[in-house]
């Protein structure tokens, strides 16, 4: 097992390209399924476990997958088997996104239900309900959601989600574009990932009006062809690397992003005392001699990500004043409060909302992991700390950031990974 051992309070500087989005990539290697034939290549795609996890499925439903060099080539045309394994589906909770095209394009699919970050239910009502209306008779049995179209392929139908949700809205998308008939989505999800999903559907032959609104109209064809794409950045990845310069009182430039999909981090960051500059396909942050405290809401797209909600709470230690930071998306999701704690934080927690008061001197201890974004969370604080940090478990985090220590201390961290025995 891998940890990160951290050696606090260097100052970032320097630039630094971001990665492919993996949010956005997981869905579209999901829609790579539709097409009869061809080979579909998405480009820019990010190195990580989830893409592996995904790229292992799509080939155990038969699909024909290569990967090199952040270039992901995916064959579906052999696509013979509509069983997506509880093995698989528990690593990741972005595996339930074949149910929309196999359904979609084969009629009937078999996937169990997922696993992934540990905190908060995250039911997958939505989809099965979306799956449902565009006429899927929908069996849970034995941990796994089987699906069948009732005549044969899917009919489209209006679908209003009860609530905003990326992966029923992607999963939805895919599913509807094969179906017979027009399908109308109401609040529908808006994040940047949902329009690059659209986009790669469109340049397939789909045909979905209003990209980037709530309603989606989405009229069924016959068949979709493969293409080539480039995947978008990866705004979380980008939002935490801004992050870390700001804690360690840093001046750093992120190269290939789109500063437009990231308003709401930067005005927080500005808000906070950042300087900011941001050019066509880069943003440039100076960090103040001394942070704000900022308060943050999270909530769904155009707000404040709730995957910046840990970092946010990392960063506030280390500004002036009394910070609220309000979780409306996962209302359970502070696990990383206990940890972050144990490094000097002086956190408190009730119910969805943190709150405290900076700054406060951070030393280093070990802590431990147990989801993806606060991994990132405890980096943040180990590069402010006095001493060293090492955070434990961190294959959470290698399933959403590429190689994240090595960018790092490419900006001048002190950070290493190391392997180790969990029970020594």
């Amino acid at each position: 097992m891998d940890k990160l051992v951290i050696e606090g309070q260097h100052r970032l500087s320097g630039s630094v390209m971001v990665s492919g989005s993996k949010n956005a990539a997981l869905a579209i290697m999901a829609a790579a399924l539709l097409p009869e034939s061809g080979t579909t290549t998405i480009k820019r795609v990010p190195d990580l476990r989830d893409v592996h996890t995904l790229s292992n499925l799509l080939r155990i439903v038969g699909a024909k997958v290569n990967f090199n060099d952040h270039t992901l080539t995916i064959n579906s045309e052999s696509v013979s088997h509509f069983e997506a394994p509880y093995e698989l589906v528990k690593k990741m909770r972005a595996s339930i996104y074949v149910l929309g095209p196999l359904l979609s394009r084969f009629g009937q699919a078999t996937v169990s239900l997922p696993g992934g970050c540990a905190f908060g239910p995250r039911p997958v009502d939505l989809h099965i309900d979306a799956m449902k209306k565009l006429g899927a008779s929908i069996e849970i049995q034995d941990g796994y959601i089987i699906a069948k179209a009732k005549q044969g392929r899917l009919t489209g139908a209006t679908i209003h989600f009860k609530t905003t949700s990326v992966g029923a809205t992607g999963n939805t998308l895919m599913a509807a574009v094969l179906a017979n008939g027009v399908t109308k989505l109401f609040n529908a999800a808006i994040e940047p990932e949902i329009i690059a999903l659209c986009d790669f559907l469109v340049k397939m032959g789909a045909k979905i009006k209003g990209i980037g609104t709530k309603h989606l109209e989405i009229e069924g064809v016959e068949k979709l062809h493969a293409i080539e794409f480039a995947n978008i950045f990866d705004r979380i990845e980008a939002s935490t690397l801004l992050a870390a310069a700001a804690i360690t009182s840093g001046k750093i430039t992120l190269t290939e992003v789109d500063p437009s999909e990231l308003n709401t981090v930067l005005i927080k960051l500005k808000q906070a005392g950042c300087t900011i500059e941001t050019h066509e396909t880069s943003i440039h942050l100076t960090s103040p001699k001394k942070l704000k405290a900022t308060n943050i809401d999270a909530k769904p797209y155009p707000n404040f990500p709730t995957d910046m909600q840990a970092q946010w709470i990392a960063l506030m230690t280390q500004a002036d004043g009394s910070s609220k930071i309000v979780d409306h998306v996962y209302l359970e999701r502070f696990n990383h409060v206990p940890e972050l704690n144990r490094l000097g934080a002086g956190i408190e927690v009730k119910k969805n909302v943190a709150t405290l008061k900076g700054p406060t001197n951070l030393s280093g201890a070990k802590v431990m992991s147990t989801d993806l974004r606060a991994s990132a969370s405890l980096i943040l604080a180990g590069l402010a700390a006095k001493g060293t940090t090492e955070v434990l478990r961190v294959y959470h985090l290698d399933r959403g950031y590429e190689k994240i220590e090595q960018k790092l201390r490419q900006l001048g961290a002190k950070i290493e990974r190391v392997k180790y025995n969990e029970f020594e």
